[in-house]
């Protein structure tokens, strides 16, 4: 046992250099550390090294204060990964939506535009992927379509290929952080927002919408809407929009956004607003129609205009607000803390079990 004071220098030294050489050594075939209690008592020994520090405040100007500043130009200049998946039946208007809310022509329908042409056998995954600038801000948008899904008699299984890619990705993320030399940023393909769309049927959520809805909320952050609201009276969506949110409490589908201990009062507030509303009843437009004179993205039919952008129509300023002004940092941050926090875990604990389980050398 005389490993251990070295074993405790170099986890007071570098959380983090201790964590990923222990985890790589589990990958590549031994262990660290030969007996069981050291395993259980690392925590511990981390912990307990940590005292509480006084504050203070310096007697002259110091500057560190500036570090918001520094961050944020370092940030500016890196700029921001963001990654969202569309899942939904064909010609709910995915691609519309995702055109609409970030204001650029970003996706292309999956549809079949023909009668010739071959309905899709399976789920399909497909990726696209462009940079926005606004104001000096830089965002890499990934986008994840899934033509293919739900378009079938029997549709039993066509969500595996969407939870799959989805751990895939939390795969690809934790393999390079456990590389001997990891690069300085991994490259962030882990999957921070799934918007799911609801057919209006205006009755309730058909069985498919329950099942995945459950099996997407464990490994993603999960955003409900209500496609082509549109089509839907006043009191016909209120009515579904009630039922819909009755059923999601009665199978315990637990939806993004999730209320944290670190949330403060004004945090929670806006939480609970955004649940209020959800799912939202939406409706999405790349085309420009005139009302009062004045150019607005919307709809137009025999009975008049659906204007996208006004909240007595429908409910799409709610949901782009909600992504991409409110809770766009959050999504990202509850991906990684919750998400492939339970992923990680749960894969690291496979490896040390797989390691407890195998003989002693020698015998």
């Amino acid at each position: 046992m005389n490993f251990l004071p070295q074993i405790v220098g170099v986890c007071l030294y570098e959380t983090q250099i201790c964590e990923a050489t222990f985890l790589s050594s589990l990958l590549s075939g031994f262990s660290l550390f030969p007996h069981p209690f050291l395993l259980c008592s690392l925590p511990f020994l981390l912990r307990s090294t940590y005292t509480m520090a006084e504050e203070i405040i310096a007697n002259s100007y110091v500057g560190f204060d500036t570090i918001t500043q520094q961050i944020e130009h370092k940030l500016l200049k890196r700029g921001f990964q963001f990654n969202v998946i569309v899942v939904g039946q064909t010609g709910l208007g995915k691609s519309t939506l995702i055109n609409t809310i970030f204001a650029s022509h970003l996706m292309d329908s999956k549809g079949r535009f023909a009668a010739e042409e071959p309905v899709r056998q399976t789920t399909e995954i497909q990726t696209v992927s462009h940079i926005i600038v606004e104001n000096g801000v830089k965002l890499r948008l990934n986008i994840v379509d899934t033509p293919g899904y739900g378009d079938q008699v029997n549709n039993e299984g066509c969500w595996d290929p969407i939870i799959k890619y989805i751990k895939d990705q939390h795969s690809a993320y934790l393999r390079k952080e456990l590389t001997a030399q990891r690069d300085r940023y991994i490259q962030d393909t882990r999957i921070h927002c799934c918007i799911y769309f609801i057919n209006p049927t205006g009755h309730s959520l058909r069985p498919i919408d329950v099942i995945v809805m459950k099996k997407l909320s464990e490994v993603v952050n999960v955003v409900p809407v209500i496609a082509k609201s549109d089509t839907l009276t006043v009191d016909e969506r209120l009515a579904f929009k009630d039922k819909i949110r009755e059923e999601l409490v009665y199978h315990n589908i637990r939806l993004y956004p999730f209320d944290t201990d670190e949330d403060d009062e004004e945090e929670v507030s806006l939480n609970a607003t955004i649940r209020s509303i959800v799912p939202f009843a939406i409706v999405g437009s790349e085309n420009n129609v005139i009302i009062n004179g004045a150019p607005v993205r919307g709809r137009k039919n025999r009975w008049g205009v659906v204007n996208v952008e006004d909240p007595n129509h429908c409910e799409f300023v709610n949901l782009r607000n909600f992504l991409t002004r409110t809770h766009l940092q959050d999504l990202i941050e509850t991906t990684a803390q919750i998400h492939y926090e339970a992923f990680r875990s749960k894969q690291l604990l496979a490896l040390k079990e797989g390691v407890n389980q195998r003989p002693p050398t020698g015998q």
